[in-house]
């Protein structure tokens, strides 16, 4: 049964993409998309023996070709990434590229293409039953769209692990983001194909009213919550609309994006949500995936500028939790680590693995309440949505 809150799944097979390549991806050092945030998260998933569990192999990404690319991204969109990749003095502004947000640098097509071709991989591990759960948190490039990069995206990896498995042969596949920026890239992709729905938690851009093309009614969900969202009203808005959209789509594969920068001290954001809760939505997603997909399930990271403190413990418990083995909140991290971080960084590492937070939420069963900005947010969600699949916004 699906349980919100609680785990008792049993582990399945599972891989973890990662290697030292992935580290590549480097705009800038000052730039906020930081390839330490991946280097302290593998360390820490390692140190933590998440490597080291038996239903879990490691899967070494692989730089994608065009003909994968072209999954996703038109080919004169890939022309030109690789053309500012070669000479990163150039620019195409209107294509997103050496811009602030995404300054070109020296192989950016071969770095991006091999984040994209570990989420790629993702999705043939997961059609070829060679695994049943895959992480890949250097993914999640969500801004990216079919011709533009945006948002320190440039291929959006995501998309190609969700058309990876139309590919394949896969009718249905839910995209769950929980990052606190919306996954408009992804959503454009897919915003007319009836085969992908895509569901977004976020504040900012993208609305309820969103709800798919013409040909797929109801396959865009978008949940546009107030700034400020703490861990109750998150955690309540999750659970109100994404079980009940998803049991009515009944995918076969779940893909999501696990975007950290919903915390509290992310310098990107306006949301106010924890580390436990972070942990909390991934155990849920992988309470979807047993029970409407038979534990098939593609988790990718995504946003998370807070790179000691927060990044690394959030996708670390997400690999725990892909693995089937989820981290007390209350466990140390390991020494070792905290060693690391100040050896390799001059910084001081967090102690614990979580933050002693309250992720108490409402049930969306105990009622509504118009007076709250949440459950408004919640409500219009719901009544755009629901309806398209035969469901009651305000019982169901």
């Amino acid at each position: 049964m699906y349980s919100p809150t609680g785990f008792a799944y049993p582990a399945v097979p599972t891989s973890i993409v990662y290697s030292d390549s992935l580290l590549r991806y480097k705009f800038a050092h000052r730039h906020p998309m930081h390839p330490m945030r991946l280097d302290l998260t593998a360390r820490l998933a390692y140190d933590l023996g998440v490597f080291d569990l038996p239903n879990v192999t490691r899967a070494r990404p692989h730089t994608s070709s065009h003909g994968e690319l072209e999954l996703v991204h038109d080919a004169a969109y890939i022309n030109a990434v690789q053309l500012v990749s070669a000479d990163p003095r150039r620019s195409d502004e209107k294509r997103g590229l050496g811009t602030m947000d995404n300054p070109a640098f020296a192989d950016m097509h071969v770095a991006a293409a091999t984040i994209f071709g570990g989420s790629v991989q993702a999705a043939d591990l997961i059609a070829s039953e060679k695994a049943k759960h895959v992480v890949n948190f250097a993914g999640g490039m969500h801004h990216a769209s079919r011709s533009a990069a945006s948002g320190f995206c440039i291929y959006n990896d995501a998309a190609g692990a969700v058309a990876q498995l139309l590919e394949s042969g896969v009718k249905r596949v839910l995209y769950i983001d929980v990052d606190a920026h919306h996954g408009d890239g992804t959503q454009s992709i897919f915003f007319n194909d009836p085969r992908v729905m895509t569901v977004s938690l976020f504040p900012g851009s993208g609305f309820p009213y969103e709800t798919g093309g013409g040909d797929a009614p109801g396959t865009a969900v978008n949940i546009a919550l107030p700034a400020g969202t703490s861990d109750s009203g998150w955690l309540r808005a999750f659970h109100a609309v994404v079980p009940q959209v998803a049991g009515a789509f009944e995918p076969e594969v779940i893909v999501s994006q696990h975007g950290c920068d919903a915390h509290t001290e992310d310098p990107l954001s306006n949301l106010r949500v924890s580390v436990d809760a972070q942990r909390m939505a991934a155990i849920s997603i992988a309470g979807l995936a047993h029970d409407l997909c038979e534990d098939r399930w593609i988790a990718t990271g995504g946003g998370g500028y807070d790179v000691v403190n927060t990044t690394p413990r959030v996708w670390s418990h997400l690999c725990g939790v892909v693995a089937g083995a989820p981290i007390g909140v209350s466990e140390p991290t390991p020494q070792s680590w905290r060693d690391y971080v100040k050896e390799k960084y001059r910084k001081d590492a967090p102690e614990l693995m979580g933050e002693d937070a309250d992720t108490w939420w409402r049930s969306w069963e105990v009622g509504y309440d118009p007076n709250d900005a949440v459950d408004r947010a919640i409500m219009a969600t719901r009544k755009e949505v629901l309806p398209l699949h035969g469901l009651d916004p305000w019982f169901d």
